[in-house]
């Protein structure tokens, strides 16, 4: 009898490990945040079983941030999933694989479900001196420093609404009181828009700072009509001066009245001499 119970347990383990399945879920232990966290999920389920990948903030309860659906394929490779960490601070979280089905099958011994996963916010080691806010004219100007960088330089990326406008590394120059690494550089850009400039240096990624170029005001010409007044001018009235009279002349010819003048005086002396 014990023979036959010994050999029911037995069929029973069997059975057991046979109808369990393995899942791993591996997360790095701390990201710098803004950096998204890159898990691997590694199982051998069969094809088709789908699961959800959430990721939670655990302060004092767990919030959920984000939940992403995973389904097994038929190769049954390794897949991967990456968590968004842009504008979450720094502190502890973690990812967790949970089964979308009503059975939920068992797993088995070694299997990982849940990671816990720290992210570190280095974004007050960055300080900005050049303005958030600017004029095309003079955009994009970027000027600050870095905590205790000193001279090992820093690689700043430009994001602006056309793309990268930028991608390298710049020097920095170490102020000796402070031991932190200072920096400028005038980045050309295409347009007015949102620009996002993210700080790496050695360690990794630091934080992201967003800059914001404004359009240059548009001047508006506004046409007055212009009104010509027109001037009537009022000629005072002239007086005409009275005309001195005119000597009329006579109808006779020249000739004529010589030859009545002529007549005249042989006349006179006839007269005369018959007296």
């Amino acid at each position: 009898m014990k023979r036959i119970i010994l050999l029911a347990l037995f069929l029973m383990c069997i059975t057991g490990t046979v109808s369990a399945y393995a899942l791993t879920l591996s997360c790095p232990e701390s990201v710098q945040a803004g950096v998204p966290i890159k898990c691997s999920i590694d199982s051998d389920f069969p094809a088709g079983r789908t699961f959800d990948i959430v990721f939670y903030q655990t302060q004092y309860t767990a919030t959920e941030i984000s939940r992403q659906s995973l389904t097994i394929q038929g190769n049954q490779l390794t897949q991967y999933k990456f968590l968004d960490t842009k504008g979450l601070p720094g502190g502890n979280y973690k990812v967790e694989v949970q089964y979308t089905g009503s059975d939920e099958p068992q797993l088995r011994t070694g299997s990982v479900t849940l990671q816990m996963v720290k992210l570190i916010d280095r974004s007050e080691e960055i300080t900005i001196t050049s303005p958030l806010t600017q004029k095309p004219a003079d955009a994009l100007r970027i000027e600050g420093s870095i905590k205790k960088l000193g001279n090992d330089g820093v690689k700043i990326k430009v994001n602006g609404p056309d793309g990268v406008a930028f991608d390298n590394w710049i020097g920095s120059k170490e102020n000796v009181q402070s031991g932190d690494g200072v920096f400028t550089k005038l980045v050309t850009i295409t347009g007015p828009g949102e620009y996002e400039v993210e700080f790496t240096d050695a360690k990794g990624y630091i934080g992201t700072v967003k800059f914001q170029v404004t359009a240059p005001a548009t001047q508006v010409i506004t046409t007055i009509p212009t009104t010509t007044a027109v001037v009537k001018t009022t000629k005072a009235p002239t007086t005409a001066p009275t005309p001195w009279p005119t000597a009329t002349k006579s109808s006779l010819s020249p000739i004529t009245a010589l030859m009545g003048i002529a007549g005249a005086g042989l006349v006179a002396i006839l007269v005369m001499k018959r007296r």
